[in-house]
């Protein structure tokens, strides 16, 4: 008589380098279940670390993105265009979701403008083919009109 293959008492917990959505599903299951021994913890909390890190580097592209395109429009009137618009407009709405979702993101608004700025110039000067000197240093643009759906610059001042 052969010998049946019995299940383990207990099944290992999904490999987080190998099956990452298993693995995050056991975990809410350990959690939900408070089986906090078993938990992978170093994992964890990595992951809950990169959530934030996630948001931050989001609210960044979303703010390079915008203020890319106000450049462009401010910079070369003549060729702005719908999709400028909807491009400006669609940026907003994602800087409202995710400072509306992480005020704490929100707080740190002019830290991440300034940063991303610096990317934002380059990138205008090298869509638009503009010498990058063309644009400012430093954003002119306060946070008000950069969150503000209606705000677009004007022409540049000419001095």
């Amino acid at each position: 008589m052969g010998y049946a293959k019995q299940k383990p008492l207990y099944e290992p917990a999904s490999d987080y380098e190998a099956d990452f959505y298993l693995w995050s599903y056991e975990q809410a299951e350990l959690l939900r279940q408070r089986r906090f021994s078993e938990l992978d913890l170093p994992n964890i909390i990595e992951e809950i670390e990169s959530l934030g890190r996630s948001d931050k580097r989001a609210l960044s592209s979303a703010y390079r993105v915008l203020i890319r395109h106000l450049l462009k429009w401010q910079y070369q009137p003549e060729k702005r265009s719908v999709s400028w618009q909807v491009t400006i407009r669609a940026q907003r709405t994602e800087i409202d979701t995710l400072e509306d979702e992480s005020p704490s993101l929100a707080a740190k608004a002019g830290e991440i403008v300034s940063r991303a700025y610096a990317k934002a110039r380059s990138e205008a000067a090298e869509e638009t083919l503009l010498p990058l000197a063309t644009f400012p240093e430093s954003c002119g643009y306060l946070l008000a009109q950069l969150r503000d759906f209606d705000w677009l610059p004007g022409e540049p001042s000419k001095g």
